[in-house]
């Protein structure tokens, strides 16, 4: 690392978050505080929405990139910065770098979002594809910084990035002074870390809640442990918070201030990101929808008003693409079905008016007729559907097997 243990260990106070704010007005935006009435039918009292989605690079990463740079010598800003990360820090730091004077380097992995890639590279960094995982990326750009003297900008291990990050805590008590709990994303710690700086020291009876996507919740056990422990390859579609080991600054953070994490399913994050779109008309990148995948899988444990913190809008398009198909069908609105019918002239057409009668809409039909498994007479038929809800589902599945249907899967 490019500072030193005592600089990295030293403590993040209320002082820490509040010259942080200083130092971004005019950089950073003060983003909006929008009211979700569909969430406060379902927790039973006000819910609303930090939308961070809607900050200058998509993400809160500006925040504590700005402010880690900003506090450089001047000769470490001579010596340029380097990042690693798949897409939210590496738009921060890129930002963030020019708008400083800075020159940068991002490093990012080969199978990175091409949007990703672009807007980094058109806010100013110098971007290097290298490795196929965040881990191999990350130690190709320590590498980077051990040979050329380049500052390493870590994505949440630092206290100046978690002081940077705490800002957005100070504006929720602005904006919503009467919340009683906040519910935001986990990954390595540190947008949490700095929410719970911010808010604990000037409202301790607010409650904090870390949401961590389950296939990747390093959190819960590194907190039973008493100290950051690693979990073997996460797997989430939640990038922005798929991290495998806390970081050791937030995580003591997180241990004494956060007051409780949970975990949330891929179901539940597709379902929130639908939500957010259809409802609030806000493009949320998973990480960002978790703490409404909280919300909507336990409603009335949450004590409102509650601000659910959306960190990011940066979702690749393909992705958002199978994010929001997976969204319908948890939410039986969208119906996959393989079925076997005889292959002859006029089966489909008696297939779609079966389909008919039940008020099914085709997206999409393939043929199989080639496949081994299959008789000489026979044809699979592969269907989506778009359904009305888990009961109307149902319905169709029944009127195919009373239509005299083989329905595989």
């Amino acid at each position: 690392m490019s500072y030193s243990t005592a600089d990295s260990l030293r403590p993040v106070t209320l002082d820490d978050v509040r010259g942080a704010q200083k130092m971004l007005a005019g950089v950073a935006r003060v983003t909006a505080m929008e009211g979700s009435r569909h969430l406060t039918q379902l927790v039973g009292s006000p819910v609303h929405f930090k939308c961070e989605n809607l900050q200058r690079t998509g993400s809160f990463k500006l925040r504590g990139a700005y402010v880690r740079i900003a506090g450089l010598l001047p000769e470490e800003r001579a010596a340029g910065v380097v990042a690693a990360s798949a897409g939210n820090h590496a738009q921060g730091v890129a930002l963030a770098s020019a708008l400083l004077g800075v020159r940068s380097t991002v490093f990012m992995p080969k199978g990175a979002p091409l949007p990703k890639i672009s807007a980094t590279k058109e806010y100013g960094a110098e971007v290097r594809l290298h490795g196929h995982v965040v881990d191999e990326t990350l130690a190709a750009a320590q590498e980077y910084a051990h040979e050329t003297g380049a500052v390493f900008i870590h994505p949440f291990d630092h206290p100046d990035i978690i002081a940077g990050q705490g800002t957005v805590g100070l504006e929720i008590l602005d904006q919503c002074p009467e919340v009683r709990t906040i519910v935001v994303g986990i990954g390595g710690g540190g947008l949490a870390a700095g929410v719970a700086v911010a808010v604990k020291a000037l409202r301790p009876d607010v409650r904090i809640v870390g949401v961590q996507a389950a296939g990747a919740a390093a959190f819960p056990p590194s907190l039973a442990a008493g100290r950051p422990v690693s979990i073997q390859h996460p797997a989430t579609m939640a990038d922005g918070i798929k991290v495998g080991r806390p970081g050791d600054v937030p995580f003591g953070i997180v241990a004494d201030l956060v007051d409780e994490v949970r975990t949330v399913t891929e179901n539940e994050l597709s379902t929130a990101l639908l939500l957010c779109l259809e409802r609030a008309k806000l493009v949320v990148e998973p990480a960002g929808a978790s703490p409404v995948a909280a919300l909507l899988s336990d409603p009335r444990s949450f004590e409102g008003p509650v601000v659910a913190l959306l960190s990011g809008g940066n979702v690749d398009p393909l992705l958002l693409q199978r994010i929001l198909r997976h969204g319908m069908s948890a939410q039986g609105r969208y119906l996959a079905v393989t079925l076997r019918l005889t292959d002859r002239p006029g089966a489909l057409a008696t297939l779609l008016g079966v389909l008919s009668v039940v008020d099914a809409n085709v997206l999409d039909v393939s043929h199989v007729r080639t496949d081994p498994r299959l008789g000489l007479t026979e044809v699979e038929v592969e269907l989506h559907l778009e359904t009305k809800g888990p009961v109307h589902c149902a319905e169709v599945g029944q009127a195919l097997r009373d239509a005299g249907y083989t329905v595989i899967d």
